[in-house]
C-alpha cells in the first residue's frame, strides 16, 4: 500500500466552471467574489502547505494547476496528484482512457499520478475502462487506483470483472454530515476502500446550519471547521475547496482540535431520509450523464445500497 493525505485541496470549480455544473451551484463564497485562475488559486494552496490536489478531466483546469506546480518549485515526491476520467471517455473505451491519462500527465507535468479514479460507474463500460487503469499502472504511469461515485453494488460488479486484479484503494463520494450514508461508508471499509470526501463542505450551504453553528461556537472555531473535522475523526479523507486565500488556511485547521461524542451524535443525525433519496435520483441522472445515453436510464442500476 501506499500512504494518503488525510486532507487535501479539491480543484472543482477552481478557475473553471465546467459547461454542464449549474453556476448557481459554484458555491457561497462565489457570490461577489473575483474569479480567479487555478493557477492563482493552486499556487495560493501550495504556499498555505497544500500537498494533495484532486484534479480530474471533467474540471477542465488541469494545464493550470500543472503551470502552478510547476512555477512552485515543490519537489514532486512532496506532493500527492490525483485524477479521474469522465464519463464521456469511459463511454469511448480503453484507448481513450489510455489518451486521457497521458493528457493529464502532460498538463500537470508529471511522469506518474499517485491515484487516477473512474469518475462515474458508466454502464457496461467502466469496468473496462478500470483494466486499462490497471495496465497503465502496471506501466508506472499510476500508483494507485481507484473509483469515485460508486455504490457498493457498483464496487462488487468491478471486482469480480474478469481481469480485474488490482481492486480499488479509494472510492470519491460525497461525504458530509447532511449526506452519512453509514452502511456506505462501513461497507467499504469492510473491503478495505479507503474514502474520499467530495462536498465535505457542501459549498458553504451548511454553514448557518444551527446545530453546526452550535458546535463551532462550542469550540471557538468556524462551521467549514467543524464540517472538516466531522470526516476527519470519521476517518474520511477531506478534501476542502475554496478560491479564497484565508479560507483555504481556515479549511486546513482540523487537526489541532476534537469533537467530542455529543457533537459527533449530533451532527450524525443531520441527514434525512429526502437526502438520501435525493442522492438516489441524483445517482440514476448522473451515470451516463455526457454520454450518449445521457437523459436514458438504460443500463442504470435500480436496486442498490443508498444509506
Amino acid at each position: 500500500g501506499t500512504l494518503h493525505p488525510a486532507c487535501g485541496y479539491g480543484t472543482y470549480k477552481v478557475g473553471v466552471v465546467p459547461a454542464s455544473a449549474s453556476a448557481a451551484a459554484a458555491g457561497a463564497e462565489a457570490a461577489g467574489a473575483t474569479q480567479r485562475s487555478a493557477t492563482e488559486c493552486v499556487a495560493d494552496a501550495l504556499e498555505v502547505g497544500y500537498r494533495f490536489f484532486d484534479c480530474a478531466e471533467f474540471y477542465g483546469n488541469e494545464d493550470e494547476v500543472g503551470e502552478a506546480i510547476a512555477a512552485s518549485g515543490v519537489p514532486r515526491e512532496d506532493l500527492y496528484l490525483a485524477s479521474k476520467c469522465w464519463t464521456t471517455t469511459i463511454f469511448k473505451g480503453r484507448a481513450a482512457v489510455r489518451m486521457q491519462v497521458e493528457r493529464t500527465l502532460a498538463a500537470l507535468g508529471t511522469e506518474y499520478v499517485d491515484l487516477y479514479c473512474i469518475h462515474w460507474p458508466v454502464p457496461k463500460k467502466h469496468c473496462e475502462a478500470y483494466l486499462e487503469l490497471q495496465t497503465l499502472q502496471a506501466e508506472g504511469k499510476i500508483r494507485s487506483l481507484g473509483v469515485s461515485n460508486y455504490t457498493v453494488e457498483d464496487y462488487d460488479e468491478l471486482v469480480a470483472h474478469e481481469g480485474v486484479t488490482v481492486p480499488p484503494a479509494i472510492n470519491q463520494i460525497e461525504v458530509n454530515p447532511f449526506l452519512y450514508r453509514k452502511r456506505t461508508l462501513a461497507a467499504f471499509h469492510e473491503r478495505g476502500v479507503a474514502i474520499q470526501a467530495y462536498r465535505a463542505l457542501r459549498d458553504g450551504k451548511a454553514f448557518d446550519d444551527g446545530m453546526v453553528k452550535a458546535i463551532a461556537a462550542k469550540h471557538s472555531r468556524t462551521a467549514a471547521q467543524v464540517l472538516g473535522r466531522w470526516c476527519v475523526q470519521h476517518g474520511v479523507i477531506y478534501i476542502p475547496k475554496s478560491v479564497l486565500r484565508t479560507r483555504m488556511e481556515e479549511n486546513a485547521k482540523v487537526f489541532d482540535f476534537a469533537l467530542d461524542a455529543g457533537d459527533m451524535k449530533a451532527l450524525d443525525s443531520l441527514t434525512t431520509s429526502k437526502a438520501i433519496d435525493m442522492f438516489a435520483e441524483l445517482y440514476a441522472k448522473c451515470v451516463n450523464r455526457g454520454t450518449p445515453l445521457d437523459g436514458s436510464l438504460e443500463g442504470v442500476r435500480q436496486k442498490f445500497t443508498c444509506d
